[in-house]
């Protein structure tokens, strides 16, 4: 039970984030990166599903190989025990015999080749298809984490609670020090919600481009929460030395 990352509470996690989001800072874009969040782990979750099953036209197309392997090797076999016979023939025969035996054997061989490279490419093909659909997912993923980011990146703590001189351009001041922690925690907690919904891909599929793709996002993931927590640290000591 606490041995995977179950698709369902990550989902849930990221929807009463959207709703703490929203009862705190309504109207803000904030709210609505989490709610397109939920809605692309929603869609990766179905995915994920998708590309754990088997596709059908893949399975059959096997089963198809499978029944020219088994014709092609009971050729075979029959060839084979024609030769046995081949010593009671006559010479003339024998030779003859001998000619049709390897004809069969070389055309057994040359469809097991073709069935083996059949095989191969339908195996590969597959493999292929479902890495750029995990792929193109996690790019929207990786995507989704820069927006976070964007977000957070104005919420300077050191101009928004020191209180000094300002621009036109500077951005505006609407938060309380205790608001704008709660801001950069949310994009905290948004940017590790979007390594979940990226683990799910590395859970079920074994794929080493697929893994290390997700290792990636995790990492860079990472790094911008680290970031953002240590925006929350200036505020806290500012906060402590103002006391």
């Amino acid at each position: 039970m606490y041995r995977a990352i179950h698709a369902a509470s990550v989902i849930a996690t990221i929807e009463r984030l959207h709703a703490r989001i929203t009862e705190r800072f309504a109207g803000r874009g904030l709210a609505a990166v989490c709610a397109e969040l939920a809605d692309v782990a929603r869609r990766d979750r179905d995915r994920v599903k998708a590309l754990s099953r088997a596709n059908p036209f893949v399975r059959a197309g096997l089963i198809a190989i499978g029944v020219l392997l088994a014709v092609a090797l009971g050729f075979v076999v029959k060839d084979f025990r024609l030769a046995g016979v081949i010593r009671a023939l006559s010479p003339e025969d024998e030779r003859g015999a001998m000619l049709t035996f390897f004809q069969g054997v070389d055309s057994a061989v040359n469809i097991l080749l073709l069935c083996g490279a059949g095989l191969f490419f339908l195996l590969q093909h597959e493999e292929r298809r479902k890495r750029r659909l995990a792929l193109d997912d996690l790019y929207e993923l990786r995507s989704i984490a820069h927006v976070i980011d964007m977000h957070q990146l104005t919420k300077d703590p050191t101009t928004l609670l020191a209180r000094e001189k300002r621009t036109a351009s500077s951005p505006a001041e609407t938060m309380t020090p205790f608001e704008l922690v709660r801001y950069l925690d949310y994009c905290s907690e948004m940017l590790s919600l979007v390594a979940k919904v990226a683990a799910l891909y590395s859970q079920d599929m074994r794929d080493p481009v697929v893994i290390e793709a997700v290792s990636d996002l995790e990492a860079m993931t990472a790094d911008l929460s680290r970031e953002v927590w240590q925006k929350i640290m200036i505020v806290e000591q500012m906060q402590r030395t103002a006391g």
